[in-house]
């Protein structure tokens, strides 16, 4: 039997292994951006949709996930929340925020070719 005081040691280790075990999820596609016309709208979570936010929609990912972005073609880095569901276009990964597009340097063309990276949860 193990004594009482040797176990919280033990028990406090467990709990930090399991909790930094969520594994990394990574995939790849393409990105776009919200059109104006979305400005004010509410989105699937319930939220109003802000341009100026760093906002995302996913077509999975549970609303809150943070998910860091990168433009493959710049190798400019975002972290966005998923706030949405989206897109609905083949081959698209995630729709941005203007804010969030802005930043990765992808408005004048629109579409972007991407590295998305999330924890998954259990």
């Amino acid at each position: 039997m193990i004594p009482t005081k040797n176990l919280m040691p033990i028990l406090a280790v467990m709990l930090l292994l399991t909790a930094s075990c969520s594994r990394k999820v990574t995939q790849s596609g393409k990105a776009s951006y919200y059109a104006d016309k979305f400005q004010g709208r509410k989105t699937a979570s319930g939220e109003t949709f802000k341009q100026n936010r760093m906002t995302a929609a996913h077509q999975t990912l549970p609303f809150g996930t943070k998910v860091k972005v990168t433009n493959l073609d710049n190798g400019k880095t975002i972290k966005v929340r998923v706030n949405d569901r989206g897109p609905f276009v083949s081959g698209r990964i995630i729709d941005l925020s203007k804010k969030a597009a802005r930043k990765l340097g992808m408005v004048q063309a629109g579409v972007a070719n991407v590295k998305i990276k999330y924890k998954k949860k259990r």
